[in-house]
């Protein structure tokens, strides 16, 4: 097992936590509204084949958040600066949900840097006809229920009992996610024009049952961003991490080997 170590990065104002561990290519990783919980599943398995980086985002987790982040494309930007301080070149970059639509806002601003994108369960696009969750209007048993398909994980997620030092976290998280992703709801009006800059090896991965972004969503996507590979699981919620774990990883190996 690969040690993950914990580290502060100072990129402008923002002192940045991250973790680390592994040996290999880059994969750099983006999480999304509910913080990098939803990566650790499945965070030790890929660090046996990557060097794989974690940040919190600002605002979420160990992260401050500076007074300037205002939005999705502030963050975009500011991770451009992540990239360079820590001098990445030729890396894989994923993210999900959130993290997706950031991860696809800095491939349309500038990818030169990036070796390979995946795009899972990724906010960031409006798909009329299909009306997106409402992550802020939902209880947590909700939110559950939209999130994870199977029953196994729903149970799971209504069973845990988070320690106050846990719940501080989430509120802080949800209520960054909702300072940056609120106005228009979990999406940027102007990224559909722009995807076509991607001219990268791009895979996209989702559920089938994605009660958050459904189905509809990644094929808009995939449709969007030339030359990209769709996989669509079945009987998967808006987490493939956990609810297709090995078919998830196999895919994401499978791909970022064969990236050019």
């Amino acid at each position: 097992m690969s040690e993950i170590t914990t580290e502060t990065l100072t990129v402008r104002d923002v002192e940045l936590t991250l973790r680390r561990a592994g040996e290999g290519e880059t994969l750099l990783l983006l999480h999304g509204a509910n913080g990098s919980m939803s990566w650790l599943p499945v965070f030790e398995a890929l660090a046996e084949n990557y060097h794989v980086i974690l940040p919190d985002h600002p605002g979420f987790g160990d992260t401050e958040a500076p007074g300037w982040m205002d939005n999705i494309s502030d963050v975009s930007y500011f991770y451009l600066d992540v990239i360079e301080a820590l001098g990445l070149d030729q890396f894989h970059l994923a993210g999900h949900s959130m993290g997706g639509w950031i991860a696809a806002e800095i491939g349309v601003r500038d990818a030169h840097r990036i070796k390979s994108l995946t795009l899972i369960s990724a906010a960031g696009i409006r798909v009329d006809g299909t009306p997106m969750g409402d992550l802020f209007a939902w209880s947590p048993e909700e939110t559950v229920g939209h999130v994870f398909a199977q029953k196994s994980f729903r149970d799971q997620a209504l069973a845990m009992e988070p320690n106050e030092a846990q719940i501080e976290v989430m509120l802080r998280n949800r209520q960054m996610a909702a300072r940056l992703c609120w106005t228009p709801r979990l999406h940027n009006p102007d990224l559909r024009k722009w995807l076509h800059r991607l001219d990268l090896p791009t895979l996209i991965l989702w559920g089938d049952s994605d009660g958050i972004f459904p189905e509809p969503y990644a094929h808009a996507y995939h449709e969007l961003i030339p030359g990209s590979e769709l996989e669509v699981y079945e009987n998967c919620g808006h987490v493939p991490m956990a609810e297709a774990r090995d078919a998830f990883l196999g895919r994401l190996q499978a791909f970022t080997q064969g990236a050019a």
